[in-house]
């Protein structure tokens, strides 16, 4: 990952889904102004990310909340409408911000990008969570392997903020 804690998020076009439709929205827009954990993860529905990533910003939410966190922002190299159908699954309700990136228009902006080819993944997101405020990168944790959930984990992350 060129990214790197202290550093400006890159700005990027990604997808959420809104009033039942995919929305194109602009990542600076959103972030601007506003303390935030975003968790990027290789896909929806895959092990580790169902298993334990994203349940775990669920049910820590309001730890994160009462830390001052205005939104924590869940993206993944997947379309708008599968990030909407996969924090339906998981009861995200207003807790979770589901981002798609379908492009990796951010994920390749950071260098979070991975192949995963070999397991019919294709190009994806390597997993990874961040800490940022009005733009900047307070903190970074970056797994070393996308299925390893460890450090990027919301309940060691939460020591972090």
């Amino acid at each position: 990952m060129n990214l790197k804690e202290n550093d400006q998020i890159p700005n990027s076009e990604i997808f959420i889904f809104e009033n039942n439709a995919p929305v194109k929205k602009n990542l600076h827009d959103l972030l601007k102004g506003k303390k935030v954990v975003l968790f990027g993860l290789p896909g929806a529905y895959t092990s580790v990310c169902s298993a334990k990533h994203l349940p775990g910003y669920v049910n820590n939410f309001n730890q994160y909340k009462e830390k001052g966190v205005d939104h924590i922002i869940c993206i993944s190299v997947n379309d708008p409408f599968v990030m909407d159908a996969w924090g339906k699954e998981h009861k995200v309700e207003d807790k979770i911000i589901m981002m798609g990136d379908p492009f990796l228009n951010f994920t390749k902006s950071i260098g979070a990008d991975v192949d995963k080819s070999e397991r019919g993944l294709g190009i994806r997101s390597n997993r990874y969570t961040m800490l940022i405020d009005d733009l900047n990168v307070i903190k970074l944790q970056e797994e070393k392997d996308t299925g390893s959930c460890e450090i990027s984990a919301a309940e060691n992350f939460l020591q972090l903020v």
